[in-house]
């Protein structure tokens, strides 16, 4: 029996030392997260409250009486599980999270009246987001016999890692790549924007690349060639898409002019004929108004 609750304490204690170490959360900004904490020593406490914190500031406070949520007051909209206290899962459920909360850490406490337990768990919280496709295209270089180039993403975090490549394997010299993070400040996103100054051959092909690590992503826009007008990839795709669309809508446009044209010859040549048929003395000359006109004047004679 010793050695039974010996094992019992001791795989408590693992337990509640796992809860405790230190993990990071990846969060998406604009979504929810869930901050993890599992906590099986708090299923044998009967009257208790806990208290998530980011940082030194209160998420989320709750009491519980029973296994039964008496009372909660959360920022944010932050919640946790109605059956934590019969799980013994207390993550914390964050409906989306921002920039401003990168590197931060929340913890997990329980109160006893006026006294604080330790950490019972501490998360990391780790944000990101997507930046857009890199955009490039050619600008006019100071130098005639230089080329410079224009790469910019934007609505991403964190600050990303720039590369260029030329000719797909050749780094560009040192001194000709100015790349700039500009950080938004309503949003807290990063828009970053990157200038290539370098003297290459006009069939040289020239690629940019965005790396976000902590989304796992990685975007290439390439320009093949530059003796001509400048290379905006986006936009001559889009701007290849537009014209397509437009022709096929005035394509159709066209054949059902064409068609309706046909239809209305088709009633016309029907009319024809049927006149015709009715009026076989007639012939093909019409009268002109004018005798119609004095025909219609003519008295009538009659049997009276």
């Amino acid at each position: 029996m010793p050695v039974a609750l010996w094992r019992t304490g001791l795989l408590l204690c693992f337990l509640g030392l796992c809860a405790c170490l230190e993990e990071c959360v990846l969060g998406i900004v604009g979504r929810p997260v869930s901050l993890p904490c599992f906590y099986p020593k708090l299923l044998t406490y009967v009257n208790f409250s806990i208290e998530w914190r980011r940082e030194d500031e209160v998420v989320l406070r709750s009491v519980w009486k029973e296994v039964e949520n008496v009372e909660e007051l959360s920022i944010n909209s932050a919640t946790i599980s109605a059956e934590a206290a019969l799980t013994g899962n207390f993550s914390l459920e964050l409906p989306q999270v921002d920039p401003t909360e990168h590197n931060m850490n929340y913890s997990l406490f329980v109160i006893s009246g006026w006294n604080h337990s330790a950490a019972l768990c501490t998360v990391c919280l780790r944000i990101a987001a997507s930046f857009s496709s890199p955009l490039l295209q050619r600008e006019e270089a100071a130098q005639g016999d230089e080329a410079a180039f224009f790469c910019h993403a934007g609505g991403g975090f964190p600050e990303p890692a720039v590369y260029w490549l030329i000719n797909d394997t050749q780094e560009p010299p040192e001194g000709s790549v100015r790349t700039l993070a500009a950080w938004l400040p309503d949003s807290h996103l990063y828009n970053i924007t990157s200038h290539l100054t370098v003297n290459i051959s006009k069939d040289s092909s020239v690629s940019c690349t965005i790396e976000n690590l902590s989304m796992n992503e990685t975007m290439t826009s390439t320009s093949y060639g530059f003796g001509g007008s400048p290379v905006v990839s986006r936009a001559s795709e889009a701007m290849w898409i537009f014209s397509t669309g437009l022709c096929v809508v005035v394509g159709v446009m066209v054949l059902a002019g064409v068609a309706y044209q046909i239809h209305l010859d088709r009633i016309s040549k029907k009319k024809k004929r049927e006149y015709q048929q009715q009026h076989p003395n007639r012939g093909y000359k019409r009268q002109s108004p004018d005798k119609e006109e004095t025909e219609a004047m003519k008295p009538k004679e009659t049997d009276v």
